[in-house]
């Protein structure tokens, strides 16, 4: 994709030039003016100059992402970027022309027109290519938006076969079942947060996020299930920062990961394990962490659907700075690490709010 659109680029920057180059010629020929060999090399080393000089101007562009910021901010960088490419066309041409001694004596002293002349194509050049950008990220943000449609409603169809799949939900009758005698209380409890966990799932594929609230919440109501099962062999420790309650996060997402650890880390360990959800602010980054008590086997795959698709909504949501990754980081614990850029700056506070399960 870089490479297809790194070639569109270059067509469009040759063949852009390339034609201004033929047109400024038909035009000095329509009014009479003489077309010798010396005036096509003059304009031809305008043209390299002015191809070397805009090419370079993009890439300052794109090293300090101008295009991310705002309209406002973004007019007045470019113009002093017109500026500045205008005069260093124009320096460049000068030297050739002093190098060679084709300078006639009204070229030798700074002339407002023809700075003006490259100053208008340069602009020019600036538009089109702004204007090509948010065309482009315009179609990319529609594309996203469909594929984003598709794997959550993807996901929703996932989540009832795997992560809520009938090996989970007949464990989960089972425990009820058991508890209906011994403490009914409690099995009314477990009914309602099955309820919620079906509930939610099946309305995932109606949003795109969803506060990191509602996603704690539906995580205490399967662990609170899944106690039932493993009782004091399942240890669970939640920490989170008050301020990253209203946070934006996919949907499932959390659930996914913490799903994920009891699957493959508490449920393979005969003395079971602990299970531990953090949520903090980091810098310019909503991170989220879940820590479980195993290890990550030669056979387990990073890249199954539940994480593929954490991976790819992330992505697609959060941009590229979002990511995630999966690994050991002990003998006998795994770590699963999100990183969400926050979207807008806001003051957090520093006082975390932890309770266990």
């Amino acid at each position: 994709m870089i490479g297809r659109a790194r070639t569109y680029y270059w067509w469009c920057q040759i063949g852009g030039w390339m034609a201004f180059w033929m047109f400024s010629t038909l035009v000095s020929y329509m009014y009479n003016q003489h077309v010798t060999l010396q005036s096509l090399i003059d304009r031809t080393v305008f043209v390299v100059a002015g191809i070397a000089v805009t090419h370079a101007f993009r890439h300052f562009i794109l090293r300090w992402q101008w295009l991310q910021i705002r309209l406002d901010r973004l007019i007045w960088r470019m113009l002093l970027g017109v500026i500045v490419s205008s005069l260093l066309i124009t320096a460049i041409v000068d030297a050739y022309k002093y190098v060679f001694h084709l300078m006639t004596p009204q070229e030798k002293s700074f002339e407002f027109g023809r700075f003006f002349s490259i100053f208008i194509i340069i602009l020019i050049w600036s538009l089109i290519y702004i204007l090509w950008h948010y065309v482009e990220k315009e179609r990319r943000y529609q594309l996203d938006r469909l594929r984003l449609e598709s794997m959550v409603k993807e996901l929703q169809l996932k989540t009832i076969k795997s992560q809520l799949n009938p090996h989970f939900i007949f464990n989960a009758l089972n425990s009820i079942r058991a508890l209906i005698e011994e403490n009914p209380g409690r099995a009314r409890e477990a009914v309602t947060e099955l309820s919620n966990i079906l509930r939610n799932s099946m309305q995932a594929e109606k949003v795109e996020t969803v506060s990191l609230e509602n996603e704690i919440t539906m995580v205490r109501d399967y662990l609170a299930l899944e106690s039932i099962r493993f009782e004091e062999r399942l240890q669970v420790h939640v920490d989170v920062d008050p301020a990253t309650f209203p946070l934006p996060v996919p949907p499932l997402m959390l659930q996914t990961l913490v799903e994920n650890a009891v699957k493959h880390g508490i449920s393979r360990a005969v003395q079971g394990g602990r299970v531990e959800i953090i949520s903090r602010i980091d810098g310019d980054f909503h991170e989220i962490v879940v820590r479980n008590t195993g290890q990550l086997s030669d056979s387990f795959s990073a890249h199954g659907f539940g994480l593929q698709s954490t991976r790819q909504r992330l992505e697609i949501l959060f941009g590229q700075r979002a990511g995630f990754q999966i690994e050991n980081i002990a003998d006998n614990q795994v770590e699963a690490r999100v990183r969400i850029p926050l979207m807008q700056e806001t003051s957090y506070s520093s006082v975390h709010k932890s309770f266990s399960i």
